[in-house]
């Protein structure tokens, strides 16, 4: 069955997006998911190692061996619990994203160059459709790995 043209599309964002990722990655040396995770604690702040695994549905077992290329490739640390030093949560170092930013330099100066073809009024629909997109796959990620347990 052929894919519809706007499906069409969606794919080509799509495939475009995780090549972009993966040639991130390889520009720093890392993983498609060392960047994810890095992303994610640029986002939202220092992380519970649990949360990363979750936010990110990965084994606690995958999640250490992440957190430590991210850390060898200094990106981030550990910081114990000062109450209950067996919790843990990973934070980014200061600067530690520099040589994301510097690797995707080309990107956002593509990316602000569509941004010139939209208006202000435009925004808050392409944010809020940006988001239902990212709830959207979070949910059939969950679904997917749920499946699988």
């Amino acid at each position: 069955m052929a894919k519809r043209p706007e499906e069409m599309i969606f794919s080509e964002f799509l495939i475009a997006v995780l090549l972009h990722n993966e040639a991130v990655a390889d520009r720093l040396g890392l993983r498609p998911v060392d960047v994810a995770a890095a992303i994610l604690l640029e986002t939202r702040g220092p992380l519970a190692v649990g949360s990363i695994a979750e936010e990110l549905g990965l084994p606690s077992a995958s999640t250490t061996r992440m957190i430590d290329r991210l850390e060898k490739a200094g990106y981030v640390r550990r910081v114990r619990g000062e109450r209950d030093r067996r919790m843990v949560t990973v934070e980014l170092v200061e600067g530690g994203l520099d040589d994301y930013e510097a690797a995707c330099e080309s990107s956002r100066r593509h990316l602000d160059e569509i941004a010139l073809h939209y208006g202000p009024e435009q925004v808050p629909l392409l944010l809020d459709m940006f988001g239902r997109v990212a709830t959207a796959y979070r949910s059939a990620t969950k679904e997917l790995r749920e499946d699988v347990t």
